[in-house]
C-alpha cells in the first residue's frame, strides 16, 4: 500500500529511479492509504484502507469523495454502494440483497411454471402464464383492525376462482376457532352452484330480520338424510298470561305454575307451524286467545290433572293458528 505527490524532481539517477517505483507503487497499490492522498486532482480513484478487511474504492471529484464500492477480501466480492451500478446478476448464480428490492415503478417478470420459493429454495408460489391474461389477482394490505384484501383485478366483473387440486377441499378458518363465511358490507350472502345455472341456492340475508331461503331448482326437492329437528324451548306464565314468540320458539313446552291464557303469538308468517307441550304441575286451567281456531271452534278441555301432558299442534293461515293436531291425557315422562 502506497500513495505518492506524482511529482518527479530532478535529482540523480538512483534518487529519480526510487521516486519513480515509489510513484509505481501508488498505482499499483491504488493510491492505497487511510486518508486521501495529498496529490490528489480531480478524477482522482484510491483506496481507503481504515478497514483492512474491507477497504473502500473512493473517487475524488476535487471537492469531496465519493464512495464506489466496499471490497470484502473474506469473502472475495465486491459490494457497490451507488444504487445505479447495474451488477451482472446473469453470471452470479446465486445474487444475494443487501437491502430492500424497490422496483423503482417497474415490474417483475416469471417465466411460465417458474416460483418464488422458501429459504431452502423450495416452490412457495408457482406462477401460471395465459397469453391473452387481462384478469389477475389484487393484493391490498390494511391498517389496524381491518383485513388484507386477496381480490380479482382486470375487467368490470370478474370472479375470484379458488380451485383445490384432485379432490382436495377449500379449507378456512385457523384450526383452533370456529370459521366464519360472510359479505363485505350489507349484502345478501348467496350459495349456488356452478355461477347459478339449473342450480338450487341458499341465500341469508342480510338485515335486522333477515330471512334464510332455502330454494331449490325445478322440481328438486330439499332432502335430510339424517334427523331434522327444531329444539323445544321452554315458555312461561306471568299475571295468568303466556306469551308465546312463533319465530324464536315454534317448538315449545309449558310447565303449568297457576291458571294462564295463551296470548296471541307474535311474529305469525302464513304456512307457519307451531308445537305446544302443555305439563301439568298441578291441576291449572288453560285459556286461549281467539286467535287459537280449534275444531267447531270450540276451546279443548285440557287434561288439567298434576302429572299429565297435553299436545296442540297449530298452522297459521295468515289470520289464525288452526289446530291441525291435538293429543291429549299423555303421561309425563
Amino acid at each position: 500500500m502506497a500513495q505518492h505527490d506524482y511529482d518527479i524532481a530532478n535529482a540523480s539517477f538512483p534518487t529519480v529511479r526510487s521516486d519513480i517505483n515509489s510513484v509505481l507503487s501508488a498505482i499499483n497499490s491504488s493510491n492505497s492509504g487511510s486518508s486521501r492522498p495529498s496529490s490528489a486532482t480531480t478524477g482522482t480513484i484510491w483506496l481507503d484502507t481504515t478497514s483492512a478487511s474491507s477497504p473502500t474504492l473512493k473517487y475524488y471529484d476535487g471537492a469531496g469523495d465519493i464512495s464506489l464500492a466496499t471490497l470484502d477480501h473474506s469473502a472475495n466480492t465486491v459490494n457497490w454502494l451507488d444504487s445505479s451500478v447495474v451488477a451482472d446478476l446473469v453470471n452470479d448464480t446465486s445474487p444475494q440483497l443487501g437491502g430492500n428490492l424497490d422496483t423503482n415503478s417497474h415490474n417483475i417478470l416469471i417465466d411460465d411454471a417458474h416460483f418464488i420459493g422458501d429459504e431452502n429454495g423450495l416452490e412457495q408460489i408457482i406462477f401460471q402464464t395465459t397469453a391473452s391474461a387481462v384478469n389477475e389477482l389484487e393484493v391490498t394490505n390494511a391498517a389496524t383492525g381491518n383485513p388484507p384484501i386477496l381480490g380479482a383485478s382486470g375487467e368490470t366483473n370478474v370472479d375470484l376462482h379458488i380451485k383445490p387440486k384432485g379432490s382436495g377441499e377449500v379449507v378456512i378458518g385457523t384450526g383452533s376457532a370456529s370459521a366464519t363465511l360472510t359479505t363485505s358490507g350489507t349484502h345478501d350472502l348467496v350459495l349456488d352452484t356452478n355461477s347459478g345455472t339449473n342450480s338450487g341456492n341458499i341465500t341469508i340475508t342480510d338485515g335486522a330480520n333477515g330471512n334464510i331461503d332455502i330454494t331449490t331448482n325445478g322440481t328438486g326437492a330439499i332432502k335430510f338424510n339424517d334427523l331434522a329437528y327444531i329444539p323445544q324451548q321452554a315458555i312461561t306464565s306471568s299475571s295468568n298470561a303466556v306469551a308465546w314468540d312463533a319465530q324464536a320458539k315454534p317448538n315449545a313446552y309449558h310447565l303449568t305454575t297457576e291458571n294462564t291464557t295463551f296470548s296471541a303469538p307474535s311474529n305469525a308468517v302464513e304456512g307457519a307451524f307451531i308445537c305446544l307441550e302443555l305439563n301439568f304441575d298441578g291441576s291449572h286451567t288453560i285459556g286461549w286467545n281467539t286467535v287459537f281456531e280449534f275444531a267447531a271452534s270450540t276451546e279443548p278441555t285440557e287434561t288439567a290433572t298434576n302429572g299429565k301432558t297435553d299436545m296442540h299442534v297449530f298452522r297459521y293461515n295468515g289470520a289464525v293458528w288452526q289446530e291441525v293436531g291435538r293429543t291429549m291425557n299423555l303421561s309425563e315422562s
